[in-house]
């Protein structure tokens, strides 16, 4: 697990982060995509890769996509839709953080059954290791973004929970998911589907 300190930095109305989804797992290759907002509310660029569904490379295949975007040098922060995608392909937040030099928030609509999810990655090769890095996320808190919405469950990696949860709470503009999340999700069914709904 990373070491380092957590990031301390002033949340300005117009922080650009990156939201971060896959698309539907409709084959062995599943689209990841990921968008870039101002604060929540305006979009400054889509980026996209493959991963493997069940695989091991989505850690890679982020540090990639987002190391050779010309959007990198403005992001502050990274927000995903957990850390598993296509499958149970995870997601080393910490190792991601440390190479990026960026903090990172992950995103759950729901509590993760840790109970539930360790049994099906029995199923996989590579069982161990996938159940060793969901385990080292990081503590999970409930938040509500907006005061009569829903609870949304957060990890913060290198970033404090204060600033992590004004974040969140500033880029939920139209839902109670953080809108670069959000329009990751839409963008990236869209592109395998034909057309998305109105957000995971």
């Amino acid at each position: 697990m990373s070491t380092k300190p957590q990031a301390s930095f002033h949340v300005k109305p117009e922080i650009r982060m990156l939201g971060v989804d896959d698309g539907p797992s409709t084959s062995v290759a599943v689209l990841l995509v990921g968008v870039v907002c101002r604060g929540g509310t305006s979009v400054d660029g889509v980026l996209k890769t493959e991963i493997e569904k069940d695989g091991m490379d989505v850690t890679d295949k982020l540090i990639e996509m987002v190391s050779k975007s010309r959007h990198k040098g403005q992001l502050r922060v990274i927000l995903t839709d957990g850390i598993t995608f296509a499958g149970f392909n995870v997601l080393d937040v910490h190792r991601a953080s440390d190479e990026l030099g960026l903090p990172f928030i992950v995103i759950s609509r729901k509590r993760p059954n840790m109970r539930e999810m360790r049994t099906a990655l029995k199923n996989l090769s590579g069982w161990k290791e996938r159940w060793q890095l969901i385990k080292k996320t990081g503590k999970i808190y409930e938040m509500r973004p907006k005061a009569r919405g829903p609870p949304l469950y957060i990890q913060p990696i290198g970033i404090n929970l204060r600033e992590a949860e004004k974040i969140v709470r500033m880029s939920c503009v139209r839902s109670s998911i953080p809108e670069p999340v959000r329009l990751a999700h839409m963008i990236a069914t869209a592109m395998v589907k034909g057309e998305s709904h109105g957000g995971p």
